[in-house]
């Protein structure tokens, strides 16, 4: 079987279990509500300060949700041992760790089209004439979180406090993408809007860098 048909395999499969139960999802777009609603009323932002804090408030709103969204990625493959049959089955490693990247990119996109327009809203910035280049930065830092975020759930799923492993190892690494994202998005939400090519190239190749190693890697990611 090929490396593309078993991942949207993989795929089928994460997202008929999630919409099975739509624990994951609820929580997650109900907790990154709470914290982009708490921080409007803990700072009561005027318009120019939305502009300038705004963006790192988004990101770590993103952030906290891809942290309990990704945690699970692979922990919840040992409640029945569910990962042992993956690994028995007669596809490539990366396969597997592709599809649970691609399950984890469409959940977390879908919590960010709601988280958005209510960020917006609250912090009254206008998206319309950014929609298209910020869409551009969501995805590239969209696909960054995902990629090294799934990498380390699946190092994290064996370890006995994986729940406290996992921000550990992830935080430090996603620190570079974090600031290129908060600094392409506060160009964006400038009074004259402009996308940093700088910020943006950074992005890309964060992405680039880390897919590319955990395909280099994804034999020894799925080992005991």
């Amino acid at each position: 079987m090929g490396t593309a048909r078993a991942a949207v395999l993989v795929l089928g499969k994460e997202i008929r279990l999630e919409f099975r139960t739509r624990e994951l999802l609820n929580a997650t777009v109900i907790f990154a509500i709470v914290v982009v609603v708490l921080f409007s009323f803990a700072f009561d932002p005027t318009a120019a300060e939305s502009r300038r804090y705004g963006p790192g408030l988004l990101w770590i709103a993103f952030l906290f949700a891809g942290s309990l969204m990704l945690h699970p990625s692979f922990g919840r493959e040992q409640q029945n041992q569910t990962l042992d049959a993956l690994r028995m089955a007669p596809v490539s490693p990366f396969a597997i760790l592709s599809g649970k990247m691609l399950a984890n990119f469409l959940f977390l996109a879908v919590a960010e089209l709601i988280l958005v327009p209510i960020f917006a809203v609250l912090y009254n910035i206008s998206l319309a004439e950014v929609v298209g280049r910020l869409a551009i930065v969501l995805t590239l830092g969209t696909v960054g979180l995902v990629v090294t975020g799934t990498v380390f759930s699946a190092i994290s799923a064996h370890a006995r406090m994986r729940e406290l492993l996992l921000p550990l190892l992830l935080l430090p690494i996603l620190a570079p993408l974090l600031i290129a994202a908060v600094e392409a998005t506060a160009s964006l939400f400038a009074e004259r809007p402009g996308l940093d090519r700088t910020w943006l190239a950074f992005l890309a190749g964060f992405d680039i860098v880390f897919f590319t190693a955990s395909w280099l890697l994804s034999d020894f990611l799925m080992e005991e």
